[in-house]
């Protein structure tokens, strides 16, 4: 019986090591977020660090589009939060066997 569980010791710490490889590795992973048609664009690694912001120079030339900016930088920032979350979760699925407990949060 002790062997067994010292089998158990050592496959939770190497999953445990593989997670934080993992985690390391996605910090590295860029996702971009775009709304209104590329007009509004950003860069934002899997640790959701926003790494670069392009907006088109045209959504400048109309002082009274400020509100349509903000929606636009908000729903770009919305759709590379979803991928950074779809990235997460396919990297981690390769780790867990695609198991999933509800009661077990993941330290990211």
């Amino acid at each position: 019986m002790k062997g067994g569980l010292g089998n158990i010791m050592k496959q939770a710490q190497a999953m445990q090591e593989n997670m934080q490889k993992a985690q390391e590795e996605l910090a590295n992973i860029d996702v971009t977020g775009e709304s209104g048609g590329g007009m509004v664009t950003l860069v934002m690694n899997c640790r959701h660090d926003v790494k670069s912001v392009s907006i088109d120079p045209e959504l400048f030339a109309d002082a009274d589009d400020k509100e349509v900016l903000e929606d636009l930088v908000a729903a770009a920032i919305n759709d590379a939060v979803r991928k950074v979350e779809k990235t997460s979760q396919d990297k981690m699925a390769g780790l867990t066997g695609g198991l999933s407990n509800p009661g077990m949060q993941m330290p990211f």
